[in-house]
């Protein structure tokens, strides 16, 4: 058993965030009803006890960092720590939300500052809910996605190790696409008309 599989991260029942009609990608409606669902009946559990456990939707704050049309385009190394992402394209930085974080916030500005290195404070905006059952990663998470502008200040991967990262052209990133985690290609897809 690894440490990974003790770690407590947030989470609900599949049936109490999902109540109604499914989506696959970014919704934007009842954003704020799921956000209090979360943080009134929201549970911490044993990461290696829900992993796999479809019934359970681990909550991720999401973020897509900008400047102006531009994305921040990253790839995943084979030293991350999920097998599922290796060599994958992503535009999102996220993870967990552990008991420490305190809550959603706590754990989107916590990962924001493991993964990427802004010698300024980012303004979260809010986006919308990511959904995606037709993958096995995805099927076991729900994102929460928020969008961050950079305007002109300077940002780079912490984790070199982990990831490479730069400023990307929406037509950059469009040409990897199909190498891209499930997540940022639906993220991709919902921005896709205002870059």
């Amino acid at each position: 058993m690894s440490a990974r599989d003790d770690e407590l991260v947030l989470g609900l029942p599949r049936s109490r965030l999902l109540v109604g009609s499914w989506w696959r990608g970014v919704r934007t409606q009842d954003v704020d009803g799921l956000l209090a669902t979360i943080a009134a009946a929201g549970e911490y559990r044993r990461r290696g006890d829900v992993e796999d456990d479809a019934t359970w939707k681990q909550v991720i704050p999401y973020v897509v960092l900008r400047d102006g049309p531009l994305l921040f385009l990253m790839r995943r190394t084979r030293a991350g720590g999920d097998a599922r992402l290796f060599e994958r394209y992503t535009i999102g930085v996220g993870g967990h939300v552990n008991p420490p974080d305190r809550g959603l916030g706590g754990g989107l500005l916590r990962e924001w500052r493991e993964e990427l290195d802004a010698d300024w404070d980012p303004e979260f905006r809010l986006v919308g809910m990511l959904n995606d059952d037709d993958d096995p990663v995805g099927a076991v998470h729900l994102g929460i996605v928020y969008e961050v502008e950079a305007a002109g200040r300077p940002v780079a991967v912490r984790e070199t190790d982990k990831l490479t990262g730069t400023f990307a052209a929406p037509e950059d990133v469009r040409v990897v696409l199909d190498r891209m985690e499930t997540w940022s290609a639906l993220v991709f897809e919902h921005f896709e008309p205002a870059v």
